[in-house]
């Protein structure tokens, strides 16, 4: 009897520790440019290592300072270097897995019916394709990055003048996005990876590369993040195995990253 009900013990704690190894979760959060991509690795890991993932996509400047403010947070992915290094100057991530892990492209979108099929970067190519009373969709220019780069860009093509009043500004890209995918905006600055992750819109416009600052994606451990999950995703988005899931979004990976 004693056997018994010590076997019986073993295997309830066996069960428990297993219990315990499926529901331990990585908090992610990331750039909205990255949720197509991320989603997809996510599973992928998860099904490998039995840790789960949980997202949370926003622009890097609201998700930097909500893991300022103490949110919750084990890995932080920046759609730009800015905002990585506000966290790290407030020791708010782990230096050592820090690393530069993708490219993308600033491209300008239009809904997929619209009769532009590309647009000149010129004063006149942008007011034929805006019409009269529309506007360019992008991020807010002061903080969120995809504004950002998209003034810096304007400014470097002498266009900021004649754009600036006509710009409707968001919280984050996928907003940008959404307004011209629903036609709400007659154009919009994007990356192109989100470009790619809706059929309602189509690209009429690349930015030259020397136009704007490389567009850098940054990861990194946070500083108070809980167990070894989020060290060893960051790992697995290093690797061969996730390239694939990038790739197919129109991210650029930088071989094995650079710290």
């Amino acid at each position: 009897m004693h056997r018994l009900i010590r076997t019986g013990l073993i295997a309830v704690l066996l069960l428990a520790a297993g219990a315990a190894q499926a529901a331990e979760t990585t908090t992610v959060f990331a750039a909205a440019s990255l949720k197509n991509a991320l989603d997809d690795a996510g599973k992928a890991f998860t099904a490998q290592s039995g840790i789960a993932i949980r997202s949370s996509y926003a622009a890097s400047s609201a998700l930097a300072r909500q893991i300022e403010s103490g949110a919750p947070a084990d890995l932080f992915a920046s759609a730009d270097l800015e905002w990585m290094d506000y966290l790290a100057k407030k020791n708010l991530i782990r230096p050592d897995t820090r690393v530069n892990l993708l490219n993308n492209r600033l491209v300008v979108v239009a809904p997929k019916d619209a009769k532009e099929a590309t647009i000149a970067f010129t004063p006149e190519g942008f007011a034929k394709a805006l019409g009269p009373d529309g506007r360019l969709a992008t991020g807010e220019v002061n903080s969120v990055p995809i504004g950002k780069y998209a003034k810096t860009a304007f400014e470097k093509l002498g266009l900021w003048a004649g754009i600036q009043p006509r710009l409707a500004q968001t919280d984050n890209v996928r907003a940008a996005l959404a307004l011209v995918s629903r036609g709400e905006a007659p154009l919009g600055v994007v990356y192109e990876s989100d470009a790619k992750s809706d059929p309602n819109v189509k690209v009429v416009g690349v930015f030259p590369a020397d136009s704007h600052p490389p567009v850098v994606y940054p990861f990194a451990v946070t500083a108070d993040a809980k167990g070894d999950g989020a060290k060893r995703f960051l790992d697995f988005l290093r690797s061969a195995a996730a390239k694939p899931f990038f790739e197919a979004q129109g991210f650029s990976v930088i071989d094995g990253g650079k710290n």
